[in-house]
C-alpha cells in the first residue's frame, strides 16, 4: 500500500480569450482525425518508424515469478544503507494466514538491526526493494539501481577550510536547535500561500504580496554563527550558553570541555 505521496496545487489550462477549459485530443496522423482511447494499443519502436504491437496478455506471459512472489535475497546492516538509494515508500501487509511469519520477520529485523533486500515485480518492472521495520509493521522501499544514482564528483567538502573555533560554535548551534523529530510540525508554506491566494481571488479580494526577508551574504562565518546563537536561544527553563560563554568555549578543545548537567527541552 502506498505510504506517501506528494501534495501540490494543480492548475487547469484555460483558453485565455473566453476562459473555457482546454482539452487534449488523441489524434491519428494517418487517418487525420481524433480517435478514442479504446483504439490505442502498445507499440515498441524497434527501427525508425517501425513498431511491433504488444498486448497486456503477452506481457503477463513473460512476467518473472517475482510478479507473484517476493523473494528475499539477503539481509544487510541498516547503517550500511545509504538513503540516496530509497525511492518510493509502501506499507507491506501480510495476506490472510501470513500474519505469524510476517510478525516473525518484523521482530527479527527490529531486534537485529538489519534490513531485508528483496525482489518484486511491479508496474512492468522488476524492483529491488528494502524491507525495514517501522513502529508497527514492515515498510517497503523501492530502491534505485546503482546505475541510476548520479555520480556527484563535484559533491565533496574540504575539511581543511574549517577552523576548530568555527566547528565548536557550529556544534553549539546544533545543540541549541536540537529537538525531537515531529513531522507534524512542518508544512508547505508555498502551498498554503497559494491556497490563500486562490481563496482571496475567488472572494474578489486583492492579492497581498508575501513580505520578503532580506538575507545578507555571509562574510565572517564566526560572526554569523555567534549571531545565530543569539537569535536561537532556547526558552528560559533550558540552560544555554551565552554569546560570551560560546566564544570562550570555542577556545577550548571539545574533548576537554566539562559540560554542566542540562535539562533538554523537546521543542526547538
Amino acid at each position: 500500500m502506498t505510504a506517501a505521496r506528494s501534495e501540490t496545487i494543480s492548475f487547469n489550462q484555460l483558453h485565455k480569450t473566453d476562459g473555457s477549459r482546454i482539452k487534449q485530443m488523441i489524434y491519428c496522423q494517418a487517418e487525420d482525425k481524433p480517435i478514442p482511447r479504446t483504439e490505442i494499443v502498445k507499440g515498441y519502436e524497434y527501427e525508425k518508424d517501425r513498431y511491433v504491437v504488444i498486448d497486456d496478455e503477452e506481457i503477463k506471459k513473460v512476467a518473472p515469478k517475482t510478479a507473484r512472489v517476493m523473494e528475499i535475497q539477503e539481509f544487510v546492516k541498516a547503517a550500511d544503507v545509504d538513503p540516496v538509494y530509497l525511492e518510493s515508500s509502501y506499507y507491506m501487509a501480510p495476506e490472510d494466514g501470513g500474519e505469524k511469519p510476517y510478525t516473525l520477520l518484523f521482530e527479527a529485523l527490529k531486534e537485529t538491526g538489519y534490513y531485508g533486500i528483496a525482489k518484486v515485480a511491479m508496474h512492468n518492472r522488476e524492483h529491488v526493494v528494502i524491507l525495514r521495520p517501522a513502529k508497527k509493521g514492515i515498510m517497503l522501499h523501492t530502491m534505485y539501481y546503482n546505475d541510476e544514482i548520479r555520480a556527484g564528483e563535484e559533491f565533496r567538502t574540504d575539511s581543511s577550510q574549517v577552523k576548530d573555533k568555527e566547528l565548536n560554535l557550529a556544534k553549539m548551534l546544533i545543540e541549541t536547535l536540537q529537538a525531537e523529530f515531529e513531522p507534524q510540525k512542518y508544512s508547505d508554506t508555498y502551498r498554503e500561500n497559494l491556497k490563500k491566494m486562490i481563496e482571496a481571488k475567488v472572494a474578489g479580494q486583492d492579492i497581498v504580496e508575501t513580505p520578503q526577508q532580506h538575507v545578507a551574504p555571509v562574510i565572517d562565518i564566526m560572526e554569523a554563527l555567534k549571531k545565530s546563537l543569539e537569535q536561537k536561544k532556547k526558552p528560559p527553563q533550558t540552560a544555554t550558553a551565552s554569546s560570551a560563554e560560546a566564544e570562550e568555549a570555542a577556545e577550548e578543545p571539545v574533548a576537554k570541555r566539562k559540560r554542566p548537567a542540562q535539562k533538554r527541552a523537546s521543542g526547538a
